[in-house]
């Protein structure tokens, strides 16, 4: 079997990969590989027919990604906030309507869907990705790491960076075996999204704004915890957007999309029942993001371990991805600064 050798390889599509890659061609690098299992780009963003059922918002601390956004002159609009929103913090209780003080800052989205910027950063990169190869095992061969894939391929590189999520990571096989330490703290970094269950509703109109409702309703008790307004920044998508109670997720798809549409029904209104198409996204599901031994994490995960920030391999080995970044990790912002950090260590080292 012939080995396909390049200076740089990167494991992985998403957007910390992406990013690396970008960095690298940047730089003026040309010699280097990205390798993605999936059959498309984007990771964990993930937008379909105009619905964010993946990575969907940013904040304003969040300079790296704003810094690529602009770099790429690509558009951003603030997330949609006017009107009443609901809470429903008591299952015994009428629901808590309130509305968000307009001097409060709100999260932002990227016109066009957050799968533009891996849109933007593919197209540059053009043919340096390689789809539908999944690497499987990662052997150490003197000045060089050899990469063997589930499609009976091989690929070797001075350097190789790692993005998928830590705990899928944790499961592949390395040769020889990396430390048991590090391996230890791979398996229990939680897996950014791998729990969500997004759901998506499109409409002919927004009727919640007609309504003077914001498209918000939060609480913890009904069969959607969050809920937000999801129309685009040019207003030819009108939708909802938000999470499903994991407690839904081994309920039959049509109960769980009658107790849905119910629930919101309750407090949005009947036109909640008018809706063009529905989604759902079970990431867990997803086995290139979730893994066995799925956990719930209902606080901030920690994020950036140490052992994220070295060499494995004498030195051929780093490891990417917004789970091993220090800065805003498990963000959009987190991949990004992660994708940069690797380009300069390889570049640097």
């Amino acid at each position: 079997m012939k080995i396909k050798h390049s200076k740089y390889i990167i494991i992985g599509a998403g957007l910390s990969g992406l990013t690396t890659a970008y960095k690298l061609k940047k730089s003026g690098e040309e010699d280097f590989l990205v390798l993605e299992g999936r059959s498309q780009f984007g990771g964990r963003i993930c937008t379909y027919e105009g619905i964010e059922l993946g990575a969907t918002w940013f904040q304003e601390h969040h300079t790296y990604l704003r810094a690529l956004l602009e770099e790429l002159n690509m558009q951003n609009f603030h997330q949609y906030t006017s009107g009443q929103s609901v809470l429903v913090y008591n299952s015994m209780a009428p629901a808590h309507y309130f509305e968000v003080d307009k001097n409060t800052p709100s999260a932002s989205r990227i016109a066009g869907g957050s799968i533009i910027l891996i849109e933007k950063l593919s197209g540059i990169l053009k043919d340096k990705i390689v789809l539908n190869s999944r690497v499987t095992e990662f052997i150490d061969d003197n000045d060089k790491v050899v990469l063997n894939t589930d499609e009976n391929s091989a690929y070797s590189a001075e350097k190789v960076i790692v993005t998928i999520p830590p705990k899928l990571t944790s499961t592949l096989k390395f040769e020889p075996e990396l430390p048991k330490h590090f391996i230890e703290v791979m398996k229990q970094t939680h897996t950014w999204m791998s729990n969500a269950i997004k759901v998506g509703l499109t409409f002919d109109t927004p009727f919640w704004r007609h309504k003077k409702f914001s498209g918000t309703v939060i609480g913890q008790i009904g069969p959607v915890t969050e809920l937000y307004d999801h129309c685009s920044a040019n207003d030819k998508i009108y939708a909802l957007k938000g999470f499903v109670n994991e407690g839904l997720r081994d309920v039959l798809p049509e109960v769980r999309k009658e107790r849905i549409l119910s629930y919101l029904e309750s407090y949005l209104g009947k036109e909640v029942r008018l809706y063009t198409n529905y989604f759902e996204k079970d990431w867990s599901q997803d086995h290139f993001t979730s893994c066995e031994n799925l956990k719930s994490v209902y606080m901030s995960p920690h994020y950036g371990n140490e052992f994220f920030n070295r060499f494995y391999m004498q030195g051929k080995l780093f490891f990417s991805g917004t789970e091993t970044s220090p800065v805003h990790g498990g963000y959009l912002d987190g991949a990004v600064y992660s994708g940069l950090r690797a380009a300069g260590h390889i570049l640097n080292n």
